[in-house]
């Protein structure tokens, strides 16, 4: 693979809540460091809603030598607020590209999901219900949402190429029916359960036989044992409060950092024999979800993370003891198979 990546979180913005809390400057650098020496990346996936935060991170990305994929995740937002904050971004990655930066726009990600407009449902969690669990209209349902997709995301792409010069993708999920003419690179978001395991690298095949370089965005799974089995839903087992901030998990569950990594290890390895040209693993850290060892079991939320390090909430680590978080197995895993 010609990018090797990772997937760096600035916070999600969920109606004007940040789900990172606290953004240090200092820290971003020294992880983007840590990224590029100790992972052997080449790329990072840099994704947030904060447009500030995005450019503060692209720049640390930068000074380490990483290739930057800039991108802006919309979240319960209408097309117009979209489109705004596209705009703003677009504007900031140009002027990181014309100081001569390698810069790829993602213009979002999953929007028929995360977003108002495309499918019925005041949250995501009422659009996936209308989606996958009302068969009845299923398929002219997405019909309409491919419809609808199409024509923003041909505006977004104008507004976009207006105001950045570079390469400009989007990270589409399996459902979505994408125009990939609009873009430079074919990003799908694709993350193996068992249900698609004997498929999955006659997927991945598929995608890389066409004649747009494939980058592959989203994949990972969650720390306990059996979430690579339904990879997708495995940070489900999260039970949050009204205001969507995790609080526990629904039950007690075995950790299992090994499984973690094989389930990175197999997917890597199937991606870079099957042509892939860029690959991010899901991803770096989550501070939402930390590491809590003792006390009741369902208080240790980073079983539920896709994150490659434990998050500690109130300690350094020792690996990196300057560092709030411990590299986990996965966190191995991924460095010694982009350093082969």
């Amino acid at each position: 693979m010609r990018g090797k990546g990772m997937t760096y979180d600035i916070g999600f913005v969920r109606n004007g809540s940040n789900s990172l809390k606290y953004f240090d400057p200092d820290r971003v650098q020294r992880e983007m460091q840590i990224i590029r020496d100790d992972l052997n990346c080449s790329a990072v996936h840099l994704v947030g809603g904060d447009p500030s935060r995005l450019e503060v991170a692209a720049r640390s990305a930068i000074e380490a030598g990483l290739e930057v994929w800039f991108s802006p995740y919309p979240l319960e937002h209408d097309a117009d607020q979209i489109l705004e904050l596209f705009a703003d971004c677009a504007v900031r990655a140009e002027r990181l590209r014309a100081e001569g930066a390698e810069i790829v726009f993602v213009a979002g990600a999953e929007l028929s999901l995360m977003n108002r407009g495309f499918i019925d449902g005041d949250d995501v969690n009422a659009r996936i219900a209308r989606l996958l669990t009302e068969p009845e209209g299923r398929v002219e349902r997405l019909s309409e949402l491919s419809e609808k997709l199409t024509k923003f995301l041909t505006r977004a792409v104008a507004l976009i190429r207006e105001r950045f010069r570079g390469p400009v993708t989007y990270a589409a999920v399996q459902f979505e029916s994408i125009d990939w003419e609009l873009f430079d690179f074919v990003t799908v978001e694709l993350i193996r359960s068992a249900e698609v395991a004997e498929v999955f690298r006659d997927g991945v095949r598929a995608l890389t036989a066409q004649a747009k370089p494939v980058a592959i965005t989203g994949f990972g799974t969650a720390t306990w044992r059996g979430a690579g089995d339904v990879a997708p839903r495995s940070m489900e087992i999260i039970e949050n409060d009204e205001g969507g901030t995790p609080v526990r998990l629904n039950d007690a569950y075995e950790r299992d950092e090994a499984g973690q990594a094989d389930y990175l290890r197999e997917l890597l390895e199937i991606f870079d024999s099957e042509g892939v040209d860029s690959a991010f693993v899901f991803l770096f850290a989550l501070d939402n979800l930390p590491h809590r060892p003792d006390g009741d079991a369902r208080d240790d939320l980073d079983l539920a993370s896709f994150s490659i390090v434990r998050v500690l909430p109130d300690r350094f680590g020792t690996t990196y003891p300057d560092m709030p978080w411990e590299p986990k197995a996965s966190f191995s895993a991924v460095a010694e198979f982009y350093a082969s």
